[in-house]
């Protein structure tokens, strides 16, 4: 076999559960016809380097699964008796957009169950509240949705876990200084405690070490330099020479081509793909006005939209992670009230 064949094997078989039980196979072929895509001089580079990010930031069933078991019997999280911990938790499933909180209590449930011998049904009574979630990118999302709850139902006094496996730094700072805010000003006392299993950096302030896609030059592309004309800043870049501080990257190098690469396929996707909104950026989906988010963290769930467009856009562009958005999500949850469906993202 050639290196390429091997390359596409290994990425398949890395994210061989992705979408698991959807009409979609990630196969060797599914991987070489996304690849196909770029210039045929930096396919067999950006394979090796997707071989090697995919290896860490892909979290398959089995991995999202050990993630929670540790966040079960953990010490540094739950004390020195954590069923009895959880036993007095309140879960909170209040997630407006998508399914992925759902989707965590329902695997949790089932762990807890198993190390515990209850339900998180059967929990509560406490003054702890437990907010799970696969990921927490901006942090705009868990605001959201602790700002309804905090007005609403929480109590005049609680203490919010925001478990989950991946947190990219500075949405701990921006939700923590919001909710507070939120919380003083209906007359509450609500305090925050983070318990990811990964920090990422992502804050501008620290782009020479961040552990997402952020180039290092523009590339002499004219998409690109298109895009970047429309700005009305200038794009944050940082210097080369420091692949992150979680060593998600092989080389300074393997990094850089993935950020040109995505960063070209990108803008080309922007022109060239129907309905993507105005944050949609060529590496990710972003409020700021940037080049974009660059998180290549993806679960066997789904691929979040702050992936490069690359990843994830489809028609005419072929993805390598097919992906559900939130609002298909909430269109299957109202029709599903109505009727049998099976097989609901």
């Amino acid at each position: 076999m050639s290196e390429r064949d091997d390359l596409t094997a290994l990425i398949a078989d890395t994210i061989k559960d992705y979408r698991a039980g959807k009409p979609f196979a990630p196969t060797p072929d599914h991987v070489d016809r996304w690849v196909c895509q770029f210039d045929e001089i930096v396919q067999v580079p950006l394979l090796r380097e997707m071989d090697f990010v995919l290896k860490r930031t892909y979290f398959s069933s089995e991995r999202v699964t050990d993630f929670l078991k540790t966040a079960i019997t953990t010490k540094k999280w739950a004390g020195d008796n954590p069923c009895e911990f959880w036993k007095r938790a309140n879960f909170l499933n209040i997630q407006l957009g998508g399914n992925s909180q759902l989707e965590m209590l329902t695997l949790f449930d089932k762990l807890l169950i198993e190390q515990c011998g209850y339900s998180n049904e059967s929990c509560g009574g406490g003054d702890n509240f437990i907010y799970l979630d696969d990921a927490v990118f901006t942090g705009n999302r868990v605001l959201k949705d602790l700002k309804n709850w905090i007005k609403g139902d929480a109590p005049s006094k609680a203490t919010v876990h925001i478990v989950s496996i991946v947190l990219h730094k500075g949405a701990d700072y921006y939700v923590s200084r919001e909710i507070h805010t939120i919380a003083d000003g209906v007359g509450k006392t609500i305090h925050d405690k983070w318990s990811p299993f990964l920090k990422l950096e992502t804050r501008k302030a620290y782009s020479d070490r961040a552990d997402v896609l952020r180039p290092t030059v523009i590339p002499d592309d004219p998409d690109v330099r298109e895009y970047v004309a429309g700005m009305r800043h200038k794009p944050t870049m940082r210097s080369p020479g420091n692949i992150g501080g979680n060593k998600l990257f092989s080389s300074d190098e393997g990094k850089a081509l993935l950020e040109q690469e995505f960063l070209k396929a990108g803008a080309k996707i922007r022109k060239t793909c129907p309905n993507l909104g105005e944050y949609m950026r060529p590496l990710g989906n972003m409020l700021l006005e940037e080049l974009g988010f660059g998180s290549l963290f993806v679960t066997y769930r789904n691929c979040p939209n702050t992936a490069p467009l690359a990843l994830w856009v489809a028609d005419p562009w072929y993805p390598l992670f097919p992906r559900t958005t939130n609002r298909q999500t909430e269109d299957i949850r109202s029709i599903s009230t109505l009727i049998p469906f099976e097989g609901s993202e």
